[in-house]
């Protein structure tokens, strides 16, 4: 969760109306600077928006674009292409971590470090508030290059083929050469995209999703960025949108879950979250998974919205995207706590205390939990008892979620740098 989603979440609170940013000139492209589950039979009944619709020939971001690593959770060894690992937004790897990490390498930005890394190919990708996107070599940590935006990244990207999408908090999303930093379109949307973007096939056509502070989720040509449909809401989209086979689920600010069909954006359901869902939205074998606001964490089926379990937490505001696993959800609280609950029931397992609140949103890797805190600390947990293994303070708060990747954890910092750590070699 960004500084400026909590600060046009405070707004909604004032009844402040959403903002629309004036029409700003497209940026040049940037400088290099150096080398799916159980789906419903039938529609719910719901109202389907009026979408515009823009004819546009099926494009591929390239030709030989492979797509399916990202469909399920990341194997040992495999990488972490988009925010969460697959297009579900689970959270989870099969990785398996030792009990202790070691900091393997660092780099250092010009500005805090909100955006969470992907890794694909041996590089990493992440934004950061210098305004710049970065592809750095996953091994050293060596910068390869930096893409300049119209305004600070604190949106994760996402890698698809040979083609890096990434959004900014001036409402741009932008496709990047993956190899060269080199800018191939942008598409502005009317406000700030916080959260990552997504990918759905459409027939032989790829497409990308984004939501925006405009209060739409907006479905774009992954080849060309041309629109194909935009779905509106009542108030901000935060949070990255999930995917699972034709479907999509999203929460927002007006206090509702949508599911949606990626072919035509109707309105499959909505789901009442009781307050406004900032996080991501987890959607996984016919059910998705939200918190919100108030401190309520849901599980719902989209079949019929009321098969649904409720988790209430004191005074802890939700704005980490949890981690579903096959037996328990992992998620963080603003009251400084990660808890685990039962999956099919929303029972808690346990609670663990941080120092300070966890936007950071949990990755279940094999049978521990790795998740930064506001504290300044990176913390390994386990996921059996929640009992602590690890932890490595940074000494700024990490807002960041982890990316694991080929052994590593890479997370950034509010104080400006990535960080990787793993097991260091004997030379």
């Amino acid at each position: 969760m960004t500084n400026m989603a909590k600060i046009g979440i405070a707004g909604l609170i004032l009844g402040v109306g959403i903002g629309f940013l004036l029409m700003q000139a497209v940026p040049d492209a940037g400088t290099v600077v150096e080398p799916p589950g159980e789906l419903p039979s039938e529609p719910v009944a719901g109202s389907a928006n009026d979408v515009p619709q823009v004819t546009v020939p099926p494009t591929m971001p390239s030709a030989e674009t492979d797509v399916s690593q990202a469909v399920a959770p990341p194997q040992p060894g495999q990488d972490w292409p988009m925010y969460r690992g697959s297009q579900g937004l689970l959270g989870v790897t099969r990785e398996t971590l030792p009990e202790t990490l070691d900091l393997l390498w660092s780099f250092k930005t010009e500005g805090p470090v909100r955006s969470s890394a992907v890794v694909q190919g041996g590089r990493v990708y992440i934004g950061s508030a210098d305004k710049h996107l970065y592809a750095l070599d996953l091994d050293t940590g060596e910068k390869i290059w930096a893409f300049e935006a119209d305004s600070p990244i604190e949106a994760p990207p996402m890698v698809l083929g040979d083609t890096v999408y990434v959004g900014d908090l001036g409402g741009f999303v932008y496709a990047v050469d993956a190899n060269s930093g080199e800018k191939r379109w942008v598409h502005e949307t009317d406000g700030e995209v916080a959260g990552a973007v997504n990918w759905a096939q459409l027939g032989e056509r790829l497409c990308v999703l984004a939501g925006s502070h405009d209060a739409y989720v907006h479905c774009l040509d992954a080849g060309t960025g041309e629109p194909i449909w935009r779905f509106e809401t009542d108030s901000y989209v935060n949070g990255t949108v999930a995917v699972s086979g034709d479907l999509c689920a999203f929460g927002g600010c007006d206090a509702f879950v949508y599911v949606v069909r990626t072919a035509d954006a109707n309105e499959v359901t909505r789901i009442d979250a009781g307050a406004y869902v900032a996080s991501s939205t987890v959607l996984a074998e016919g059910r998705v998974y939200a918190g919100n606001y108030d401190g309520l964490f849901i599980g719902a089926s989209i079949q019929d919205p009321n098969q649904r379990w409720e988790h209430a937490i004191d005074g802890g505001e939700i704005f980490s995207s949890a981690a579903v696993g096959s037996d328990r959800v992992v998620v963080g609280d603003r009251d400084s706590q990660v808890l685990c609950l039962d999956r099919h029931t929303g029972d808690l397992e346990w609670t663990f205390k941080t120092l300070d609140a966890v936007d950071s949103s949990p990755v279940i890797a094999g049978d521990k939990v790795v998740v930064g805190s506001d504290d300044g600390r990176l913390y390994l947990l386990s996921l059996e008892t929640g009992k602590k293994l690890w932890s490595y303070e940074l000494g700024e708060p990490i807002i960041s979620s982890p990316a694991v990747a080929r052994g590593r954890v890479i997370i950034g910092c509010d104080d400006g740098s990535v960080y990787a750590f793993g097991t260091k070699t004997e030379k």
